[in-house]
């Protein structure tokens, strides 16, 4: 277990993004997985840091970046999955109630804004949240067995 959590950072980003699409296409392209694997790359980064024997500050930045590191790229595939349909606004002929979204706001165009919104932008936010989350419990675990802060 020690490897896993000392090997490169680059190999470790190169897991992180091989697990993240996989999340992404679990998912069919609708980011609850990611969301969920937000919480193990929290855990995984204040295990990595630790295991490094960063000091807490320090950490704490590292946390937060690697945090926006793994929303930033869910926010790309996701871009990348959502972001073609968004041309289906604009086109007369488009049957934005058949697209296969759910109706929640009672108005086909209004609802697939929303949908594009939650996809695309609100997604990832909560999966930079659950990291956040995940890393902060595991560290205040971390701190409890060793108060020291390394």
């Amino acid at each position: 277990m020690a490897r896993l959590f000392t090997m490169k950072s680059r190999w470790a980003l190169a897991l992180f993004v091989l697990l993240d699409t996989i999340c992404v296409g679990a998912g069919m392209g609708v980011p609850f997985f990611p969301i969920l694997f937000g919480f193990v790359a929290g855990w995984y980064a204040v295990q990595r840091l630790a295991a490094a024997g960063t000091e807490l500050p320090r950490m704490l930045e590292k946390i937060f970046s690697y945090a926006l590191l793994t929303s930033a790229y869910t926010f790309v595939v996701l871009a990348a999955i959502w972001g073609p349909t968004a041309r289906m606004l604009f086109d007369p002929a488009a049957d934005l109630a058949s697209f296969g979204i759910p109706q929640i706001l009672y108005e086909p165009r209004a609802s697939f804004i929303g949908w594009l919104v939650l996809m695309i932008v609100i997604s990832p936010f909560l999966q930079l949240l659950t990291t956040l989350f995940g890393a902060h419990v595991t560290l205040q675990w971390h701190l409890r067995r060793n108060p020291s802060g390394t």
